[in-house]
């Protein structure tokens, strides 16, 4: 068993006010790996803002404003993220919802045509670049 110390005792975090936690779940069982930049960005600022219950009071421009997305940015991922049942939003309000069972679209397609492997294959893609760039080991 390895041994935990810290690596710096005198800067252990300590919890003094609010308190804003991610499950390891969200990691572990794959959630963290079916969103995109833009969609983590908001669920954990979400995490971080909301109460204990998971409402955030934030408006659409605060967030576009700490958070940096543009408009669009965030209606596409706020909108994967309800999809995703990770959080519920009634116009005003936002809820973070507690972890479904599975991630959504966890299910992992298999590649079947040409066009699938061209766009979602890393080795056809890397491929496919260095043959439009004409690198010789391609």
């Amino acid at each position: 068993m390895i041994a935990q110390k810290p690596l710096i005792p005198e800067r252990i975090r300590k919890i003094t006010g609010s308190f804003a936690f991610v499950e390891h779940r969200f990691l572990r069982d794959g959630f963290w790996l079916t969103l995109n930049h833009h969609e983590l960005l908001l669920y954990l600022f979400l995490i971080m803002v909301s109460d204990r219950t998971g409402l955030s009071y934030y408006s659409y421009d605060k967030i576009c404003s700490i958070s940096r997305l543009t408009l669009d940015e965030y209606i596409q991922a706020r909108n994967a993220l309800i999809k995703k049942d990770l959080i519920a939003f009634d116009g005003y309000f936002f809820q973070v919802l507690s972890l479904p069972v599975h991630p959504a679209g966890s299910k992992s397609e298999l590649l079947k045509t040409n066009k699938q492997l061209e766009q979602h294959d890393p080795a056809t893609i890397r491929h496919l670049i260095g043959k439009s760039l004409k690198l010789d080991k391609y």
